[in-house]
């Protein structure tokens, strides 16, 4: 093939990514020569790739070589920019972005932590000193196995659906807590009862776990199997219901919005915290399945580890992301 006829070929692509280009580096689309803009890079740039081969295995003129190679840097370098900025993006989620979500968001944080803890600490009090109010929330089957689970002559701690490993407990782990975490989230849409629904219950459920269990002298392998990724789950499920309690809202007070803004804007809102949410489920099924369980490790050592991860989730979320105040000029206020 000729030159010319190669450069008819193919010039419309070369403006389009011209022109695509030139729109990236201005911030604004322009249409230069008529041309389109190009609406996949990546697969035009692999495409131009080729077409420098071929140029440079013809012997075309230096000029059109020139052209197409700086073409080819352009673009590559526009593709390396888009996913550095993707990875800077997600890093400031997660030391800045989540926590101030999860402020932007206090009411709706405080009310589903009332939510969960209220009936936690009344449920949690009635089983320590009643040992049949237990069996009005779980069935004798679970209490035995609950307990099963929790006894201090158990190899491993936490043990159970015929689970082997602690990485098959993992997979379960994450399983079961977004499971439940999605359910709290996503039944908001129902006006905000089934976020309410889902957070009291969990809450009653767990209240008399703890009830039970400490009612039954298991304290010490109880409370250090769970202090360490409790930090992480038992927030995140209340992140989870306070993200739910912010579509429900949208749609019993829209506002000077249609139902439908409101719930869309809420969407949005909720995400930045349901995002987080689930890497808190993810990080606490890797605890739970491989620190929480194991019995080599002391109980001071899991205290601890567990006292000190409850430190690092409240410090990251009341504290993370907040900017530092400028200092005064001369003469100004404070």
């Amino acid at each position: 093939m000729k030159q010319r006829d190669f450069e008819q070929r193919h010039q419309s692509l070369w403006l389009q990514l011209e022109n695509t280009l030139a729109g990236y580096c201005k911030h604004a689309p322009i249409e230069a020569n008529g041309s389109a803009m190009v609406e996949d890079l990546p697969a035009s740039y692999r495409r131009l790739c080729q077409q420098l081969a071929v140029a440079k295995e013809r012997q075309y003129t230096s000029n059109l070589i020139a052209r197409l190679n700086q073409l080819v840097m352009a673009c590559h370098q526009r593709l390396y920019q888009e996913k550095s900025v993707s990875r800077n993006r997600w890093l400031e989620y997660l030391f800045s972005g989540f926590p101030r979500a999860l402020r932007e968001q206090a009411r709706f944080v405080w009310l589903s932590c009332a939510l969960f803890l209220a009936p936690a600490l009344v449920m949690g009090l009635g089983s320590y000193f009643n040992d049949s109010l237990v069996y009005a929330v779980l069935s004798p089957e679970q209490v035995l196995q609950i307990e099963s689970m929790y006894d201090p002559a158990n190899q491993v701690l936490g043990r159970e659906r015929g689970s082997d490993t602690d990485l098959q407990m993992f997979g379960f782990y994450i399983k079961n807590n977004i499971g439940i975490a999605f359910r709290t989230f996503a039944s908001g849409i129902l006006f905000g009862i089934g976020s309410i629904f889902f957070i009291v219950f969990n809450g009653v459920f767990l209240g008399a776990i703890f009830g039970h269990i400490t009612r039954v002298g298991f304290v010490t392998t109880f409370y250090p199997f769970v202090i360490g990724h409790g930090a992480f789950e038992l927030t995140a499920i209340v992140f989870a219901g306070a993200a739910g309690l912010r579509l429900g809202h949208s749609l019993v007070s829209p506002g000077n919005m249609t139902r439908r803004q409101s719930l869309r804007e809420a969407g949005r809102e909720a995400m930045k915290i349901m995002y987080g949410t689930f890497l808190m489920l993810v990080i606490a099924a890797f605890l739970e399945a491989f620190w929480s369980s194991s019995t080599e490790v002391s109980i001071a050592v899991k205290l601890a580890v567990g006292s000190f991860f409850w430190l690092l989730v409240l410090g990251y979320c009341f504290l993370a992301g907040r900017r530092l105040p400028t200092t005064p000029s001369a003469g100004g206020r404070l």
